[in-house]
C-alpha cells in the first residue's frame, strides 16, 4: 500500500463525510455548534477507521495474503528499511573512488528489491535469502570496509584486509544480482509465455498471406 495515496483516499472520504454530518446535526437536528462538531469528529474517526480497514482488506485480497502473513512480512520489511538506511550511509562514507560504481550498483539493486517487495508483499517469499542473509552480509562488509579504509595509518596486513573485503563486496554484487533476478523470475517467465502466445497467433496470419 502506498502510504501517501492511502492517506489521500482516507482524507478525501473522511472530511466531506464529517462535514455533511456536522451540517445535518447543526441544521437538521438543531444541535449546538460544539455538539455538532463532536458528532462530526466522532463520525469522521469512525469513517477513517472503516475506510482503512476496507482498503487493507482489499490490498490483502489482491495480493493473496492473510493478515498474519502481512504482519510477518511488514515486520521484516521494517527491519530491512533500517538496514538499507545504514547501508546507504556507509556506502557513501567510503572515500575510495575505485569501488564507487560497484557501491552504487549494489545500493540500486538493494533498493529495487525492497521497493518491489513493499509494493507487492508476496514477492518477499522469493527474496527471503536476500532479507535473512545477503542484506546482512553486504551491510557487515561495507561497515567493515568503511572502518578499515578510515584508519589514519596503513600497513601490509590492513591493506590485505581492505583488498579481501573489496573482493568480497564485488562477489556480493553478483549475489544481489541473482537475488533481484529471483524476485522478477516469475515476471520473466510470464513475459516469455506471452511472447510465445503472440508468436503462435502471428504464424497463422503469415500462412494465410502466403496462400
Amino acid at each position: 500500500m502506498n502510504p501517501f495515496l492511502s492517506f489521500l483516499v482516507r482524507t478525501f472520504i473522511t472530511l466531506p463525510t464529517a462535514f455533511i454530518v456536522w451540517l445535518i446535526s447543526f441544521f437538521a437536528f438543531d444541535k449546538t455548534f460544539l455538539l455538532s462538531s463532536g458528532i462530526a469528529l466522532a463520525s469522521g474517526a469512525m469513517i477513517w477507521l472503516l475506510v482503512s480497514a476496507v482498503m487493507k482488506r482489499r490490498f490483502l485480497k489482491k495480493h493473496g495474503l492473510t493478515r498474519r502473513e502481512y504482519r510477518y512480512i511488514k515486520k521484516n520489511l521494517d527491519e530491512a528499511k533500517q538496514k538499507i538506511s545504514r547501508l546507504n550511509k556507509t556506502l557513501f562514507s567510503i572515500k575510495q573512488i575505485t569501488s564507487l560504481k560497484d557501491r552504487i550498483d549494489i545500493l540500486r539493486m538493494v533498493r529495487k528489491i525492497y521497493s518491489m517487495t513493499k509494493r507487492e508483499p508476496k514477492r518477499f517469499y522469493e527474496a527471503q535469502t536476500f532479507y535473512f542473509s545477503h542484506l546482512d552480509t553486504v551491510l557487515e562488509l561495507t561497515e567493515k570496509f568503511n572502518f578499515l579504509s578510515g584508519q589514519p595509518t596503513k600497513n601490509r596486513e590492513l591493506g590485505q584486509s581492505l583488498n579481501d573485503t573489496r573482493h568480497l563486496l564485488e562477489e556480493m554484487k553478483t549475489v544481489i544480482e541473482n537475488d533481484l533476478y529471483q524476485v522478477i523470475s516469475a515476471d520473466i517467465e510470464h513475459l516469455n509465455y506471452e511472447m510465445d502466445v503472440a508468436k503462435l497467433s502471428i504464424k497463422p496470419d503469415e500462412t494465410r498471406r502466403l496462400k
